[in-house]
C-alpha cells in the first residue's frame, strides 16, 4: 500500500483562504493519505486571551496543565474539527483523531533534564493496525498534536514527531512518502531570500549547513524528524510550500528533497 504523510502547521491553519486552498490540494493528493496537524499560532492567541501566555524554549512549547487544556480545545477540538468538516465537503470522507482515540499513538511525559517541558509527550508506540483498518477503508485519519500515556494523561506533542512517527510505523509494511508543509518555499540559505533554496539534502550538507549557522532553530527540528524517518524506512521526504503539495507528489521540482547519505542509497 502506497501510503502519503502530509504536516502542516499555523501557517496555513490560521488563515481561512489557505487552509480551504490547502484542503482542496489534498483532497486531489491521489493514494491513500493522512493528515497531521498542530495549529500552535493559534492556540497561543487564545491562551493569550485567557491569560495564560505562551512559553517557548527553541521553538518548543513548554506545556503546564492551563496550556495542555488550551492547546487541546484548539487542537483537537477547533482545528481538527473544521479541517474534518471541510474535507468532507471536498468529498473526503475524514475521520478526526487524537492519540488517545483508538489508543492511536502512546507517549511518556518528557523527563525533566535541563529544561521543564511540562505534559509534553515523546512517542512510544503508533497503532498500526488501527490506521491501516482505516486506509483501507479509505478513511483518511486527520490527526492533531495531542497524544495520551495510557494512564489517563494527555499530552502535547510535537506534529512533526508525530507525522514522522506515523511514518516510520508503517513504512515496515508499506511504500511512505512524508510531507511537511510550512511557510517557506523549502530549506532557505538566506531566511529572507525565497529564492536561495536547497533543492537537495543530505547528512553531510546537513551537517555542513548546521556548522555554518545558515540553518535556523526552527527548522533543526524537522531535519531531525526527516532523516530520522528515512533510516527507519520511509521512501521520501519533502519540504516546502503548502502550495506545491502537488508538484512535489508529482516528482516536479519543487521544495526541498532530504535524502540519506549517497552510499546509503544504493
Amino acid at each position: 500500500m502506497n501510503v502519503s504523510i502530509i504536516k502542516i502547521g499555523g501557517n496555513v491553519i490560521d488563515f481561512p483562504e489557505k487552509l480551504d486552498e490547502f484542503l482542496f490540494l489534498f483532497s486531489r493528493l491521489p493514494g491513500k493519505k493522512i493528515l497531521v496537524h498542530g495549529g500552535g499560532i493559534l492556540a497561543s492567541k487564545f491562551g493569550e486571551n485567557l491569560g495564560v501566555m505562551p512559553q517557548m524554549v527553541d521553538g518548543r512549547r513548554i506545556t503546564d496543565r492551563d496550556t495542555l487544556d488550551i492547546v487541546t480545545m484548539v487542537y483537537a477540538g477547533l482545528i481538527n474539527k473544521q479541517i474534518v468538516a471541510k474535507l468532507q465537503s471536498f468529498r473526503q470522507n475524514a475521520l478526526g483523531m487524537t492519540g488517545a482515540d483508538g489508543n492511536l499513538i502512546r507517549s511518556n511525559k518528557r523527563p525533566v533534564k535541563t529544561i521543564d517541558y511540562g505534559f509534553v509527550g515523546d512517542i512510544q508506540e503508533v497503532n498500526v493496525n488501527l490506521l491501516t483498518y482505516l486506509l483501507e477503508d479509505n478513511i483518511i485519519p486527520v490527526i492533531s498534536a495531542i497524544t495520551h500515556d495510557k494512564k489517563g494523561q494527555l499530552l502535547n506533542t510535537n506534529a512533526d514527531s508525530i507525522a514522522s512517527e506515523l511514518a516510520t510505523a508503517l513504512a515496515v509494511k508499506h511504500n511512505v512518502n512524508l510531507y511537511y508543509c510550512f511557510d517557506k518555499s523549502g530549506v532557505l540559505i538566506d531566511e529572507k531570500n525565497e529564492n536561495s533554496i536547497v533543492p537537495l539534502i543530505n547528512e553531510d550538507i546537513y551537517a555542513e549547513l548546521k556548522k555554518e549557522e545558515v540553518i535556523h532553530s526552527g527548522m533543526i527540528p524537522k531535519l531531525d524528524n526527516a532523516f530520522a524517518a528515512l533510516h527507519k524506512g520511509v521512501n521520501h521526504v519533502w519540504i516546502g510550500k503548502a502550495e506545491n503539495l502537488l508538484l512535489a507528489s508529482k516528482g516536479k521540482l519543487s521544495g526541498t528533497t532530504i535524502e540519506k547519505h549517497r552510499y546509503d542509497l544504493y
